[in-house]
């Protein structure tokens, strides 16, 4: 993926997509988003060795249309071996509105479908495939250069896969005293590990809003106290 491409990927993910309270989709629609791909049978987080990802530009807001649209695709084509994973990252935050705690889910990359695929020795992409792909209703383009999808990085991949696929854990609402301009470390939560600095404290909500690097860029993600230490 080209470093234009890659900037272009990682403007979309530092502005703040629209949000939808988990508790205000129905039951069944909760559970068909949240399966997943059937015809995947892989470790979360881990990455194959004979797939490649690449990124789809979808049309906005259309994100999991796509991906169950497409995975339908895959399995009545029986082409399990060759298209993988579907992906639209999102994470899970508890926020307080208007004195009660809910629950929403947040595109991390608004406008954007993860694609697994394996590719011919060459490293192209079997015409089938292209078109089963680009047909999908919704989709755009892949991400690449010279009109050719261009994979991600290894790099890229496994920042992606550790937030797109890391267990949900739970989240408190406590408070603890951090400044504009303090070094932390996110302890908990699809982001664990990452180190920024503190951007912005919103202390009726009890979140944090913190700078990171995902990518290679800075950018900004919201956390709630403590979900961060100091680092």
């Amino acid at each position: 993926m080209s470093e234009k491409e890659q900037d272009s990927l990682d403007q979309e993910a530092k502005q703040a997509p629209a949000e939808q309270p988990v508790d205000a989709v129905s039951s069944e629609s909760a559970a068909e988003e949240s399966a997943p791909v059937e015809a995947v049978a892989a470790v979360p987080g881990h990455i194959r060795d004979d797939m490649q990802w690449y990124v789809l530009r979808v049309a906005s807001n259309k994100e999991e249309q796509v991906r169950q649209t497409l995975s339908r695709k895959v399995k009545i084509e029986g082409l399990d071996d060759r298209i993988g994973r579907i992906l639209v990252p999102t994470v899970k935050e508890r926020r307080m509105r208007s004195g009660r705690v809910r629950v929403y889910e947040r595109k991390l990359y608004p406008g954007y479908v993860f694609v697994e695929m394996k590719t011919d020795p060459d490293g192209s992409i079997p015409e089938h495939i292209w078109f089963l792909v680009k047909e999908t209703t919704g989709v755009g383009d892949f991400i690449g250069s010279d009109g050719k999808p261009t994979s991600m990085k290894l790099t890229d991949v496994q920042k992606m896969l550790d937030v797109a696929e890391k267990p949900e854990e739970q989240m408190g609402l406590a408070g603890l005293a951090y400044s504009k301009g303090d070094q932390v470390k996110v302890r908990e939560g699809p982001f664990q590990n990452f180190e920024g600095v503190v951007d912005e404290i919103n202390q009726q909500k009890g979140i944090v809003r913190v700078i990171v690097t995902i990518f290679g860029r800075p950018t900004p993600i919201e956390l709630e106290y403590l979900q961060i230490e100091s680092a």
